[in-house]
């Protein structure tokens, strides 16, 4: 069994990652199984692959940031919306993932209609990949301090520069990029600056 790790530290702020290849779907099963009572880990399947992550402080304060201003910009527009957060999404077996955020946006749906990552490790191509197999809509990565958005189109992931579902369609994603950074010092500022712009002058 092939492995790649990267460094574990004992630090708040750093995320924990493991990755072994050449695993099965029925002993993916077996480990996902295992690690049922350990919340906050998240396991991931693709391509004969497993990815083992433990997301660090900061991953997991820029996953609710963005959540709550994607929650907000839904009530501040009338937006009916199911945070279906990380609900785990599978396809037997080929695929399975853990997002940090995902949403169905007017009604509740089988798949999510967006799907959201925070990347502090590497690896984000392989996180298109497997939300590519799971036919996910719409997914966005959050790293370097960056969206980068993608829709899926015939069977592909396409970027995109903003939001092709029809409920997000007017948010300002630079909008939303900046009060994510804010949040890095000031939840509440984030969240003040964020509904201003909302507001209709």
């Amino acid at each position: 069994m092939a492995m790649v790790q990267t460094p574990l530290f004992n630090q708040p702020f750093t995320a924990q990652r493991l990755v072994y290849g050449s695993i099965t779907w029925q002993q993916f099963k077996l480990i996902q199984t295992g690690f049922a009572e350990s919340p906050g880990v998240k396991i991931f399947y693709y391509n004969d692959e497993i990815e083992i992550l433990i997301p660090g402080r900061e991953h997991n304060i820029f996953s609710r940031v963005i959540g709550f201003l994607i929650e907000l910009f839904c009530l501040e527009n009338n937006i009916e919306f199911d945070p279906t957060g990380s609900m785990t999404q599978e396809r037997e077996e080929e695929v399975s993932a853990e997002a940090d955020e995902s949403y169905c946006f007017g009604e509740s749906k089988p798949t999510p209609d967006l799907v959201i990552e925070v990347v502090f490790t590497s690896g984000s191509s392989k996180k298109l990949q497997r939300y590519q197999a799971l036919s996910i809509p719409e997914l966005w990565l959050w790293q370097d301090g960056l969206f980068s958005l993608y829709h899926l189109r015939d069977n592909n992931y396409e970027q995109i520069s903003r939001s092709e579902i029809p409920e997000l369609a007017t948010l300002d994603i630079d909008l939303l990029n900046r009060c994510v950074l804010i949040a890095q010092t000031s939840r509440l500022e984030a969240a003040t600056t964020f509904r201003k712009a909302l507001k209709p002058n």
